[in-house]
């Protein structure tokens, strides 16, 4: 895995929250209220994520503390739950499966359903690939343990290849846009931002993960954190937060997309385009059985694979004890 080292950020914090009625009220349990500004919420996140728009949200004035840190991709803020230094974060379904396969320290607590259209196979400009069947012998780009990874190895069984029939190159997602860019990778296989700068720049899409992966995203928390009674009430404070940024976001894509470019020094068009190409709006849910199904299937094929040592079962990583904050 890619060991980029986190940069912290804080955003504005409040311990004086005027509290309706004695309390949280819909925020969370007023018992929780008094003593919430002692309590420091660790939180992995990315740059331009959820946490950048807290305050065109409305949502910035939290009755705890927050600290935020950075990371490149979902990954890597497992293995950050896992090593005790965050207390909750986002990722795909993917990371916390190979969490589950090394029995760490976290438990998935909500969904987070969105676009898979911004997931896709790129191939260089002048590329005589047409079809992933021409995957065979050619390097091929992805980042280990995220979506690009699962999405890659369906794709190559959908077209009767494996892992053992390619040059598979697990890099994470600036490494491997440096590398597709001067032309070290037939495909890549990849997510995000980065989709549409390597379209702006010629690449052609050679399929989107439409109808490959679930659209389901999820923030995890660390198991010590979920059994404080504090934190838990905080994390739960947290997810209402972010179910109403992605509101937002769905309600105002042009400032969203405005301010994301501004952060990422890139044409706000990018954003609207990855708008316009969604496969669907962003919402937070609460932990249900089609989601646990879910992750149980890739969890699965990752198995069958012989890219974990045995099968996984996933039930066990899943809590529903948030369920509440976001009915």
């Amino acid at each position: 895995m890619d060991n980029t080292t986190p940069t912290r950020r804080r955003f504005l914090t409040s311990s004086g929250l005027a509290l309706l009625a004695g309390g949280l009220g819909a925020w969370g349990p007023a018992w929780a209220a008094p003593q919430l500004g002692s309590t420091t919420l660790r939180i992995g996140t990315y740059k331009g994520g959820d946490s950048y728009y807290f305050t065109e949200a409305g949502v910035e004035k939290t009755p705890y503390k927050s600290a935020l840190a950075e990371f490149a991709a979902g990954n890597l803020i497992v293995e950050a739950l896992a090593a005790g230094s965050l207390d909750c974060g986002g990722m795909s379904e993917i990371p916390p499966i190979f969490a589950a396969a090394s029995n760490a320290p976290m438990k998935v607590i909500a969904v987070l359903r969105g676009d898979v259209n911004n997931q896709v196979v790129l191939v260089p400009k002048n590329s005589a690939i047409t079809d992933a069947s021409q995957f065979k012998g050619k390097r091929i780009g992805y980042a280990r343990s995220t979506t690009s990874h699962y999405f890659l190895l369906q794709l190559l069984k959908e077209k009767g290849l494996s892992f053992k029939d390619i040059e598979p190159v697990a890099l994470a997602p600036q490494d491997g846009f440096a590398a597709f860019q001067s032309g070290q990778l037939d495909a890549w296989v990849i997510f995000g931002l980065v989709v549409e700068l390597a379209k702006n720049q010629g690449a052609r899409v050679l399929r989107t993960a439409d109808g490959v992966l679930s659209g389901n995203y999820v923030i995890s928390a660390s198991t010590r954190a979920i059994a404080d009674p504090l934190k838990h009430a905080a994390i739960g404070d947290y997810l209402q937060r972010i179910a109403k940024v992605y509101q937002w976001i769905n309600d105002h894509p042009e400032q969203w997309a405005a301010k994301s470019g501004r952060i990422a020094g890139v044409p706000p068009q990018l954003f609207l385009n990855q708008v316009r190409l969604r496969s669907q709006p962003y919402k937070l849910v609460a932990v249900d059985d089609a989601a646990i199904a879910s992750q149980q299937q890739v969890a699965d094929a990752f198995a069958q694979a012989g890219l974990l040592a045995k099968r996984i079962d996933v039930a066990p990583l899943w809590d529903r004890s948030f369920a509440k904050y976001l009915t």
